[in-house]
């Protein structure tokens, strides 16, 4: 294995992200959405927002990090139940949301507080780099509880070590990387297939 020297973004043109500040769901029930985040998986409800439109509810999973949740008022919704990694038409832009805890420990801890809480739950799934259970809320949104093995994030990349870019049949974009360093093609829109745009 080579390690290839790569460039990285020029920090003046680059933003400062500094992690997910939230992602925003749906519910159709906030009250069951409150007891399942904040009862069952201990997320602490750090904020919300009221409207005679909305309903915008926070909870807290680290430090600058919330998932929120919109709870419309006198709009119908259907939702449905969609398991991880399992295609389904109706779910064309997302398919789950991934929560991070520390460590093996705090990952078997919660899969036993689901248990208790009489969720359907995976056993512990070994991904190489991360370990992940997998399990629904209240709403039918997939969700996965991780801890990274080995830890992906913060560090220079290395986009010849095959264990964390293990796709055998990566995209054109990974080959850019490997051999350039950077993307050597820009994006655009028009390129991408169903674009509205």
């Amino acid at each position: 294995m080579t390690v290839t020297a790569h460039r990285t973004p020029d920090a003046t043109t680059t933003p400062a992200w500094s992690g997910v500040n939230h992602v925003a769901l749906i519910t159709a029930d906030m009250d069951a959405t409150v007891r399942f985040y904040h009862g069952v998986l201990g997320a602490r409800l750090a904020a919300t927002v009221g409207t005679p439109e909305f309903r915008h509810y926070f909870f807290e999973f680290g430090p600058h990090c919330t998932v929120a949740f919109f709870e419309y008022a006198n709009v119908a919704i259907e939702p449905f139940a969609k398991a991880a990694g399992i295609p389904d038409a109706r779910a064309s832009q997302f398919d789950h949301l991934a929560l991070n805890l520390p460590d093996e420990d705090a990952l078997r801890a919660l899969r036993r507080r689901l248990v208790e809480a009489e969720c359907e739950v995976t056993d512990i799934v070994d991904h190489t780099s991360v370990h992940s259970v997998y399990f629904t809320d209240n709403n039918g949104i997939a969700l996965e509880a991780s801890c990274w093995v080995r830890d992906v994030t913060g560090r220079t990349s290395n986009y010849d070590d095959d264990e964390i870019y293990s796709d055998r049949n990566p995209v054109p974009a990974l080959h850019e990387l490997r051999t350039t360093g950077t993307l050597t093609s820009r994006f655009s829109l028009r390129k991408v297939s169903g674009s509205r745009r």
